[in-house]
């Protein structure tokens, strides 16, 4: 019988799993169809495999999407996360399983019953942070406590990075993944747990509350922490544990700076600013009082500046060429503040043809163990090929790719809306991914 595979969306993160699934359509007899808003993006993505099929596709072209979805046995949702649950309601209907790498939403979770009735699996959280994440932490978790150990603190923390001979800005970061993803992060509020008591972080202070992470022969980096790291307490099953945050890394200095974008609000979504004949330097001065001072010294006095960190902030922001008179050239007559800065920041943080980026994980198990203090210290670091082929595309399309064999091979049993937390998933995708040299390092210590 041939499977018949349809992926939705052709964006930076799909050109791994497209060649996963190319490469295993043959051995598996598998028909793949790749569809996306720009069908000549996805026949770009698909010129080197003659045996896959391009689609245009549009989600809120309700009889156009149904039908394309009808005509396939599984569908894999790289859309705007927004979207999934378009995708999802058609699955329904049309009683067609559904992968995403994106986090449940209420809106996918009340789908669950629905999709048990119908013998159907939506797996979610199924790329690299969700996903990944969830593989190898739950290996590692299920491990200690078939050994009697009581697990006491978990620290999980994921970047997507510049690999380090690539890394020629002072920023040191390109954007790996979506550009307006990195510019709105952690807008909102950081909740985590930290012996014992809950703690909150308010956006304006989350880039001064980081954490120092260590990797074994990367270097140090920065964590701050996701937006809520207690939704995981309980599908963890950590509901006893004392300290349990997860959060995102970024290289030494990125946080102090990055902070003042936050503090001046010029990562706002909100408002809309007029952007014709705007230059940088008038862009940093909108945010700014007016003084009798240069630009920099006022960016300087009005974020209050430590002495000992201006030269670096300034060098970074210099670098972006943020107090030139350069003209901005914005396409729109208006945008929001944060459209902006992603504008000014995409012309300097791009990938060039060869550069190779870096996937770095790091999970911090503590425990106890027959009256002992125990560390598990588990890390990943990947490395991409090219500006196509990148590690972020790897990390989050294989997961997506070896799921979906999984589906197909009926080896996953649980049905509805599910998160990949059991051994029947967790065991044979970090399986193949190890054989993909992804894989993780782990490392014991006694205290």
């Amino acid at each position: 019988m041939n499977h018949k595979i349809l992926l939705l969306g052709a964006g930076r993160s799909a050109s791994t799993l497209i060649r996963y699934l190319a490469e295993n359509a043959q051995k598996y007899k598998w028909q793949v169809s790749v569809a996306d808003m720009q069908k000549a993006l996805v026949q770009e993505k698909i010129k080197p495999y003659s045996h896959l099929k391009a689609f245009a596709f549009d989600i809120e072209n309700t009889q156009a999407a149904e039908k394309l979805i009808a005509a396939n046995d599984v569908v894999i949702s790289l859309l705007p996360p927004a979207l999934h649950i378009s995708a999802a309601r058609i699955c329904l209907k049309e009683r067609k399983h559904l992968l995403t790498a994106s986090y449940i939403s209420a809106e996918m979770l009340s789908l669950h019953q629905e999709a048990q009735e119908r013998d159907l699996i939506f797996l979610n959280e199924i790329g690299l942070d969700p996903g990944i994440d969830h593989l190898s932490a739950m290996q590692i978790l299920d491990s200690i406590r078939a050994k009697k150990g009581k697990i006491i603190g978990f620290k999980s923390f994921t970047g997507g990075l510049i690999a380090p001979e690539y890394d020629t800005n002072p920023w040191h970061y390109k954007f790996t993944w979506n550009p307006q993803n990195v510019v709105l992060a952690g807008q909102g509020v950081a909740k985590y747990l930290e012996n014992g008591q809950i703690k909150y972080i308010p956006y304006q202070q989350l880039f001064k509350r980081v954490e120092i992470c260590k990797l074994e022969g990367y270097g140090i980096f920065e964590g701050y922490a996701n937006r809520d790291s207690l939704s995981y307490r309980e599908v963890y099953g950590l509901q006893k544990v004392q300290t349990l945050l997860r959060g995102t890394l970024r290289k030494q200095g990125f946080c102090k700076a990055w902070d003042c974008f936050v503090q001046l609000g010029m990562t706002d979504n909100q408002i809309l600013l007029p952007t014709q004949n705007l230059t940088y330097a008038q862009f940093l001065a909108t945010f700014l009082p007016s003084r009798n001072a240069s630009l920099q010294t006022n960016f300087l006095e009005t974020l209050q500046i430590a002495e000992t960190d201006e030269q670096e902030i300034l060098e970074k922001f210099e670098y972006l060429e943020m107090f030139e008179q350069k003209p901005l050239n914005y396409p729109q007559k208006e945008a929001t503040p944060a459209q902006i800065l992603q504008f000014i920041l995409e012309q300097k943080w791009h990938l060039e043809p060869q550069d190779k980026d870096m996937i770095v994980m790091q999970h911090i198990f503590d425990f106890e163990q027959e009256e002992k203090q125990k560390q598990i210290v588990s890390e990943l670091v990947v490395i991409g090929e090219n500006s196509l082929h990148t590690a972020m595309a790897k990390t989050v399309g294989l997961p997506l790719g070896i799921a979906c064999k999984l589906v197909l091979e009926k080896k996953i049993t649980s049905r509805g809306v599910l998160l990949p937390l059991h051994k029947e998933i967790y065991v044979p995708i970090l399986q193949e991914l190890s054989e993909m040299n992804i894989s993780f390092k782990e490392r014991l210590f006694e205290k």
